[in-house]
């Protein structure tokens, strides 16, 4: 069996009495770019969310480096080293860039290289450092995005997840984003990306998975999918 770095193994998850994951089985292997794409509902979000331990699973398991991570508390999964960029960005808005910063530290994993990570996030994304001390609420929505993923990169992450990362951005700040989340990936860090624009998520995927009322429905290179009709006409309309 091949070792892969996070596996997901026939995963079943439900609210209350209504079932949002069906048997999903995926992987994300190191250094990759492994991409969810699919409709709104499909099932993207709650997957994310199981693997960070804010859903428990009824059935099925999430393994992270051979370890079995379903049942930790979020923070025991954080200090594992997988790290949520949730959709929305949720940042303290009355609080400055760098205490949403410092708030990205909190795990025990991340305390000892404190320095080392917000030098880093600085070094990511200089526009942080510029603007240190205004409140996130202030910052554009980029600026914001950016925050959100320096923030989640303070844990020091192997993999990190991010959820609609190019939700409501302007088109320039979009491919911005994209080249933002290539350029981490090119650091070593591992990405789980959900992503609406399914042509830039799989253009920069080496694998994804589209999902479908809680199922996987397709998966293959991000090359491979791109090029099929099926995923062409559900997804990309006339986009080539």
């Amino acid at each position: 069996m091949e070792n892969h770095l996070l596996e997901i193994r026939d995963l079943a998850v439900a609210y209350g009495g209504v079932q949002a994951l069906w048997g999903v089985s995926a992987h994300v292997d190191e250094g990759s770019i492994v991409s969810l794409v699919g409709a709104n509902g499909a099932g993207k979000t709650t997957l994310l969310k199981t693997i960070a331990g804010l859903n428990r699973p009824k059935a099925g398991g999430v393994f992270f480096a051979g370890k079995k991570l379903s049942g930790m508390s979020p923070e025991g999964v954080v200090n594992e080293g997988i790290s949520l960029v949730p959709e929305g960005r949720r940042l303290f808005a009355r609080l400055t860039v760098k205490e949403n910063l410092e708030l990205g530290a909190y795990a025990s994993r991340a305390r000892p290289t404190y320095k080392e990570s917000l030098e880093r996030a600085y070094t990511l994304f200089p526009i942080l450092k510029t603007r240190r001390t205004q409140v996130a609420g202030s910052l554009s929505g980029g600026e914001q995005q950016m925050l959100a993923i320096a923030r989640s990169m303070m844990s020091n992450p192997s993999i990190l997840m991010l959820d609609e990362p190019s939700l409501g951005l302007s088109p320039l700040v979009v491919k911005v984003m994209f080249e933002l989340i290539e350029n981490l990936n090119r650091t070593g860090v591992t990405i789980l990306l959900v992503e609406q624009n399914i042509y830039q998520a799989l253009k920069i995927s080496q694998h994804a998975y589209v999902m479908k009322t809680g199922k996987i429905a397709l998966e293959g290179s991000g090359e491979q999918l791109l090029a099929d009709p099926d995923v062409q006409n559900a997804y990309l309309g006339s986009l080539e």
